[in-house]
């Protein structure tokens, strides 16, 4: 898949082509839905499949501080994307500026004229222009006057909505970005897995931190704070840890301050379980890039009586962790 991050990296004369455009953050089954739409078409046509997104994402620039945080960040956005079979993902930088464009504007400016879009495939809730004003009717009438085809996607209804109730927004039952958080906060991360269609995850690099777990026995690859990817809540989870190398490994993961301690920063740590032998002393993960992905949580965060009962219950989180990964396998 190509990956274009300006206008100015598409190739002269490129299209024609049929073109998606949203902020994807997630790249949910929602989305994957409309993907899928837009790839089907193309194919069917012989003509190129190009997703249109934004970096950064619109709340951001419009709500500083108090926009949403992101499911994943860009560049898991991309491979998401890149799983679902498009041609090529155009990353266009969102700024006060671009969004003072009218909607003629940015369909011409960016979709027609560069990407020689001939069908937009879209979802229902399509807005874009300036203020947000231009919707599917807009789109519509542009089309005839400019030659372009709009085919619009419904939205993808969850059949297990009824399952987790206090989790969803009041009257949601589509697969939404804004559910998804829900999810998240709540420390469901098997709901979330289930809108996303795979496990969540979060990404970013491994630094030092106190070494308490490996004085505990239980060494952890601490995630920088920078990471990126919306943590979920605090507690204890089972998951995994996808290495530089793309090698997965079973992981008991610990989110939060860890109140047994005084002064811990708010982490995401994880414990990597049953090393093969010939690993355990060399497996350092310092300075890589690597991603944790949520499977379960397991309980919340707990303060303890002393370091020995901590370490009982970290026992017990190791054992309930490999349990539930070997009947996920």
């Amino acid at each position: 898949m190509f990956r274009w991050r300006d206008l100015s990296d598409v190739p002269p004369g490129f299209g024609p082509s049929v073109v998606t455009l949203g902020n994807f953050d997630g790249v949910h089954r929602g989305h994957q839905q409309v993907v899928s739409q837009l790839v089907s078409t193309a194919r069917e046509r012989g003509w190129a499949s190009v997703v249109v997104t934004f970096d950064p994402h619109p709340a951001q620039v419009h709500r500083p501080g108090s926009h949403p945080g992101l499911i994943m960040g860009t560049e898991d956005k991309l491979d998401a994307l890149e799983a679902t079979g498009a041609d090529a993902v155009l990353v266009l930088e969102y700024t006060l500026g671009f969004a003072e464009q009218t909607t003629e504007e940015f369909v011409l400016g960016a979709l027609v004229g560069p990407l020689g879009a001939r069908c937009l495939v879209v979802g229902s809730d399509t807005r874009l222009g300036r203020g947000n004003s231009g919707n599917i009717d807009t789109l519509r009438a542009l089309g005839q006057r400019h030659g372009f085809e709009v085919r619009v996607v419904e939205d993808l209804l969850d059949p297990l909505a009824g399952e987790d109730p206090e989790h969803a927004p009041a009257g949601e039952r589509r697969c939404s970005s804004t559910w998804i958080r829900a999810c998240l906060q709540a420390g469901d991360v098997r709901a979330a897995a289930r809108l996303l269609g795979r496990n969540h995850r979060v990404r970013g690099e491994v630094v030092h931190g106190a070494a308490r777990g490996r004085e505990l026995g239980y060494p952890t690859a601490n995630l920088s704070p920078e990471a990126a990817g919306f943590v979920p809540a605090d507690g204890i989870y089972a998951g995994w840890l996808v290495d530089a190398q793309g090698t997965r490994w079973p992981t008991a993961i610990s989110v939060g301050s860890n109140p047994t301690f005084e002064n811990v920063p708010r982490q995401v740590e994880a414990h990597v379980i049953d090393r093969p032998a010939e690993r355990v002393e060399d497996f350092d993960l310092y300075g890589q890039d690597v991603a944790v992905e949520f499977v379960e949580r397991l309980r919340g965060m707990v303060a303890y009586e002393g370091v020995d009962k901590l370490v009982a219950q970290m026992d017990d989180d190791v054992a309930r962790t490999r349990e539930l990964l070997a009947a996920e396998a």
